[in-house]
């Protein structure tokens, strides 16, 4: 089968947050069950292609007030997966990939459009491909624009979509202008197709349109069906139920593995019956963040994340000052909303041996964290899928989070008395909720030979991206079967 990969973002050229390891990651997994796969992104700036010569060089991208050009830029083949980048300088030569620490870059809807557009006309010429696969609001106009401009294009006719929402939190939303702007038909603002609320949502246009659509967890799956989490297109999705699945993220065990991981102070398995590796990297781990007279016996406690309410970062400054009185030392890594950067830094400076943090992302750090914490932390009001987590099991790094989304599809609770479990769950978002999950994960770390049982429990668990690759497959082979009729 042959795939066409569109995302805004991928590894190793650029990168936000998950959704650029999954489309780093998975086309690997479908190359190597035999299929053939092309990812388009944009070039930005950030993106590295040295000598990086253009394929195709000028594709005419319609706009209501002028014809734009752009080219196609070979970025040959990684692992047998073919990527092409989207090259117009002016949309994607810029500090941000989609905006800068005072908002989104305010032409984002013809960024996008310029984007999508260029994949269906390069795609035309390049492979056409038996499925798009199409990631967040970024790409949502290809399955518009095939149902719309394109729907009597016969190169296209019997070619589906199947996207997949990362995060419904992040929608797409513009002015109605931008349809005629972008030449779409103002047919579509009606409030079964892109209008929400007076604006025009690329999201909802692509859970329209597309003919299947998947998210990445089980859990998320059923939850953004529901109000409290579907942010307004809980009834679309509903609406359409029976083409959504959910299909949890795998992970590179190639990079996040303790026995291979190049970053961290030494490693080590748990196949060769000895663990101590991981207090080594323990010791490394509290250096790097200048605690040198602390007592490496207390449970350390890691956090790598965008720093933001949707994380749980307000349940942490809820209970602050408790979670300092408590034998256990945190770190965290991360960046995001300022109130959550000097909350951390009002907390170390008032509990300078209890709480360190760097702003900032620095990947070498965050493999340090993974390897040297006892717990990983991870109070989520809502996670799609998260990978730190599964990271961590592999770390034997037990982790501590909210039962919700792949957070909860992926963490078993410890039960002390059978001896079976992974990690420890809260159900209520709240700060006392958090705090004693945090005690009870403090009890069990007291009981060294159980804790060592549960960290093997954790390093056991094989959540590789072969078994979700082929569910990816079985959503394609279905999606083709719906459109051909």
């Amino acid at each position: 089968m042959n795939v066409v990969f569109a995302a805004s973002e991928a590894v190793p050229f650029s990168k936000t947050g998950g959704l650029a390891d999954v489309v780093g990651a998975l086309p690997r997994a479908l190359v190597e069950l035999g299929h053939n796969v092309t990812v388009y992104l944009p070039h930005y700036k950030q993106t590295k292609l040295p000598e990086a010569k253009p394929v195709l060089s000028s594709v005419t991208i319609p706009f209501d007030d002028q014809y734009r050009f752009c080219s196609v830029l070979g970025g040959g083949k990684q692992s047998g997966v073919q990527f092409y980048f989207i090259d117009y300088p002016s949309f994607f030569e810029r500090d941000g990939l989609y905006g800068l620490s005072t908002g989104d870059y305010p032409d984002n809807a013809e960024r996008f459009a310029m984007f999508s557009r260029a994949v269906l006309e390069a795609s035309k010429i390049l492979g056409v491909p038996d499925v798009f696969h199409c990631h967040d609001w970024q790409t949502a106009l290809i399955p518009i624009l095939l149902r719309t401009n394109y729907v009597a294009d016969p190169a296209f006719k019997y070619v589906p979509v199947v996207f997949t929402v990362h995060n419904i939190g992040y929608q797409g939303l513009f002015s109605p202008d931008v349809l005629p702007l972008l030449g779409l038909p103002w047919e579509l603002f009606t409030i079964n197709r892109l209008e929400f609320f007076g604006k025009v949502n690329f999201l909802k246009g692509a859970l329209v349109y597309s003919d299947y659509i998947t998210t990445v967890s089980k859990k998320y799956s059923q939850e953004i069906q529901t109000a409290e989490y579907g942010f307004g297109l809980e009834g679309v999705l509903r609406a359409r139920a029976g083409t959504v699945t959910g299909i949890l993220n795998g992970v590179d065990y190639q990079e996040w593995s303790p026995e291979r991981d190049k970053f961290i102070a030494t490693r080590y398995s748990p196949e060769n019956g000895d663990l101590s590796g991981k207090l080594l990297c323990k010791k490394d781990l509290l250096a790097e963040f200048g605690l040198h007279d602390v007592d490496p016996k207390l449970p350390v406690v890691g956090v790598v994340s965008r720093f933001v309410a949707q994380k749980g970062f307000d349940l942490i400054a809820q209970v602050a000052d408790r979670l300092a009185r408590e034998p256990l030392i945190l770190v965290a890594l991360g960046n995001g909303d300022k109130e959550y950067e000097d909350l951390f830094k009002r907390l170390h400076t008032a509990f300078p041996t209890k709480f360190a943090v760097k702003v900032g992302y620095d990947n070498a750090l965050a493999h340090k964290i993974e390897a040297g914490a006892d717990m990983f932390l991870m109070p989520s009001h809502y996670e799609p899928c998260g990978l730190n987590q599964i990271y961590s099991l592999k770390y034997g790094t037990v982790p501590v989070v909210r039962a919700t989304g792949g957070l909860d599809d992926t963490i078993e609770s410890w039960d002390p008395k059978t001896k079976k479990g992974t990690g420890f769950k809260f159900q209520e978002y709240t700060g006392e909720a958090l705090l004693e999950c945090i005690r009870n994960a403090w009890h069990a770390y007291a009981d060294r030979e159980g804790w060592e049982v549960l960290m093997r429990n954790a390093m056991k668990k094989d959540f590789s991206w072969s078994s979700s690759a082929k569910e990816y497959v079985r959503v394609y082979e279905r999606a083709k079967q719906a459109r051909a009729g």
